[in-house]
């Protein structure tokens, strides 16, 4: 019997990895801080907490204390480290929260794994398909190229296309593969790509395996309906109960590789019991694009409601464009294939929607604080 620590353990992926694992006979201990951006100001009502408590050993702590860290650790196997701050608009103007966090996190953990007596044998570390930016695309003169992020100059004037880094023509985008160009947009995407780099790092200079997912927009019941920083679904949703207009940034063909929880914790299962994805990395999605409009007018008319569905134009600095994930790397390597299709998913999610209570739509709130800095345009 293994005995896993999950960092981050009492949020949306890590409660749904808890539960897997204790099915299948696992002893699981979870750090997390018990965020109020994500559980709300009393955790006694969070979802995803009250699905594992009192079923695992539970510390609450911060990554970003070390001592925390030490406590968690005694007689674990694996770490799977999923806690992080992880709302690409707010690590714009939160830096030092998001640096703290993500990078001085993960640079605690491997600390202790380098001074200190362990028996942890894996790090299985949550990244996130932001380490790419804009990701691969086919500009019609140049081929494959990895644009940079987009600019000021044309998004304020209606011109949301990727451009082609060297010719500035429009590109069409590709499925981004692993070996891709890492190109961070925002500081979020900068601390993950940082989080990759120390682990491999470290745990080659230890020989100490280290498996890192890209998860894409990983979506399903549980996903925090508080936070409105984070979770495109979650923050519609919450929107629309709350009777309030969807506002649709740039021309809502933007899109998104949506990827539903059970096929995320599927692939960090495979990445914990298998030795063949060791010091590799894998993009984890459903290799479906979806425009983020669509999603809009689907959760509109499965929720039967009478909102407003305005496509504004406005844009926020640091967002990308589209995003579609190679699979192929994580097929052949581990035998992942997702199972939850884009409507199957969103369908499961509302209906999980309607159980919950209606919470406060803070969106409002944050759009106003991106524009006082200037990244909402």
């Amino acid at each position: 019997m293994k005995n896993i620590l999950i960092s981050g353990g009492a949020g949306f992926i890590g409660s749904n990895l808890a539960l897997k694992l204790l099915g299948s006979g696992y002893e699981v201990t979870v750090l997390d801080n018990l965020s109020p951006q994500v559980h709300g100001d009393d955790p006694g009502y969070s979802y995803t907490y009250s699905l594992i408590k009192d079923r695992v050993r539970f510390i609450r702590g911060s990554v970003e204390n070390k001592e925390d860290w030490k406590k968690s650790l005694e007689k674990i196997d694996i770490v799977v480290h999923l806690a992080a701050e992880t709302g690409t608009g707010q690590s714009m103007y939160e830096i030092e929260k998001y640096v703290s966090c993500n990078i001085g996190g993960t640079a605690n953990l491997l600390k202790i794994l380098t001074n200190e007596k362990h028996d942890v044998k894996k790090i299985v570390l949550a990244s996130s398909r932001a380490v790419y930016g804009e990701g691969k695309c086919l500009c019609p003169t140049h081929g494959v190229v990895y644009p940079v992020s987009r600019t000021d100059k044309y998004l304020s004037i209606g011109d949301f296309n990727v451009k082609c880094p060297i010719c500035n023509k429009n590109t069409t985008m590709l499925p981004t593969d692993e070996n891709s160009l890492l190109h961070p947009t925002s500081v979020y995407g900068f601390t993950k790509q940082a989080q990759e780099q120390l682990c491999f790092l470290v745990g080659q200079s230890l020989n100490l395996p280290v498996v890192a997912f890209r998860f894409q927009n990983v979506y399903g019941p549980g996903q925090s309906l508080k936070n409105p920083y984070t979770g495109i679904l979650s923050i519609f949703s919450t929107r629309i109960k709350n009777g309030n207009a969807l506002n649709i940034f740039e021309d809502g063909h933007e899109t998104r590789d949506f990827v539903y929880i059970e096929d995320v914790t599927d692939a960090i299962v495979l990445g914990i019991e298998k030795e063949t994805p060791n010091f590799n990395v894998f993009n984890v999605g459903s290799g479906e694009s979806v425009e983020v409009l669509t999603v809009a007018e689907t959760l509109r008319e499965k929720y039967k409601s009478g909102i407003h569905v305005q496509v504004s134009g406005n844009y926020r600095l640091g967002d990308i464009r589209y995003n579609l994930a190679d699979l192929t790397k994580i097929q052949e390597k581990l035998g992942y294939q997702p199972k939850i299709d884009f409507r199957r998913g969103i369908s499961d999610f509302i209906d999980w929607v309607e159980t919950q209570p209606v919470e406060r739509d803070y969106y409002e709130e944050s759009v106003e604080e991106m524009k006082r800095k200037r990244l909402f345009k």
